[in-house]
């Protein structure tokens, strides 16, 4: 998707538009788009400055700025991406997250209609891909470049992106803010991705939700008799008070946190433990046996 749209490849249908713009027939040169690669693809026998400094030494005569006006361009570009300095080393003298800052000053250098990063961060350990976020969630705010971040990593996206789209196996399964992602998914597959989710495999009969022969209490009302699954978070289940009661299970463990108590549950008839919140004066003890309650649950039709 990508490669499309920065003109690499040509798609077998449909169009790219920057803006208002049919940008389909128009070359890489001319879509002018900023690419940021995981591996950085920095030339390793040139300075960092150099590097940043290519996309505009290779354009034609006419349309190059002069030499100084490039060197300029430079400059402030390592300055923008804290790097000052450091125009005079080579790659292999950098920090990895160094040399993807000089991989982003090297998009920009070249005044991009639209910014393109491939997993940018994929090659770095966690503490820098955390400040590499923040740092470049800053620096998209100042620019205000539109930009398309493709990440496996679903807090990457829901830290990053105003609007997420959500792909799986080439095909769009919904667009939205993070919110909306989190909050409203429409299919299964977004609600297992982003964020933590678990199945329950129910059958509904006349507009009922059993689970066994328990009823679970979630609206059904928009779906045919048969197999369905109900899928909840863990912070959406909990030990019921005087409402409905959906489940039960037994409290395998207990632990102290500092957010508070932790009860490990082994919930009847379902293969998997899951760890809810639980309050001073609930009943839950080792060992016992205590009603549970779901809400916020969403039901998709299929086995």
């Amino acid at each position: 998707m990508l490669r499309v749209i920065a003109g690499l490849n040509t798609p077998d249908r449909g169009a790219v538009f920057f803006g208002g713009e049919d940008a389909t027939r128009l070359s890489v040169q001319e879509r002018r788009v900023g690419f940021v690669f995981q591996n950085y693809a920095l030339f390793k026998h040139l300075t960092v400055a150099d590097n940043i400094a290519y996309g505009l030494k290779v354009r034609p005569r006419r349309l190059r700025p002069p030499r100084a006006e490039i060197a300029e361009r430079v400059n402030t570009l390592l300055e923008f991406v804290q790097l000052g300095g450091l125009g005079g080393r080579y790659p292999t003298q950098l920090s990895g997250g160094q040399r993807q800052r000089v991989a982003l000053a090297r998009a920009l250098a070249i005044e991009p209609r639209v910014l393109l990063l491939d997993e940018p961060f994929g090659a770095l350990d966690v503490r820098v891909r955390k400040d590499l976020r923040r740092w470049l969630r800053d620096i998209h705010r100042q620019i205000g470049l539109t930009t398309v971040f493709v990440t496996h990593d679903q807090d990457e996206a829901m830290e990053l992106a105003d609007r997420v789209v959500v792909l799986d196996k080439g095909k769009i399964e919904q667009v939205g803010t993070p919110e909306e992602l989190y909050d409203r998914p429409v299919s299964p597959f977004v609600l297992s991705f982003v964020g933590e989710a678990l199945a329950l495999p129910v059958v509904i009969a006349e507009g009922v939700v059993k689970f066994g022969d328990r009823i679970i209490h979630v609206d059904a009302d928009n779906l045919r008799d048969g197999p369905a699954r109900v899928f909840f978070r863990p912070a959406d289940i909990a030990i019921a008070g005087k409402g409905a009661v959906d489940l039960e299970g037994r409290v395998e463990s207990l632990r102290r946190t500092a957010a508070g108590l932790r009860a490990s549950i082994v919930i009847d008839g379902y293969d998997q433990t899951l760890e809810i919140d639980a309050a001073e004066g609930d009943a839950a003890t080792l060992g016992s046996r205590i009603p549970l309650s779901l809400s916020n649950a969403r039901i998709f039709a299929g086995g």
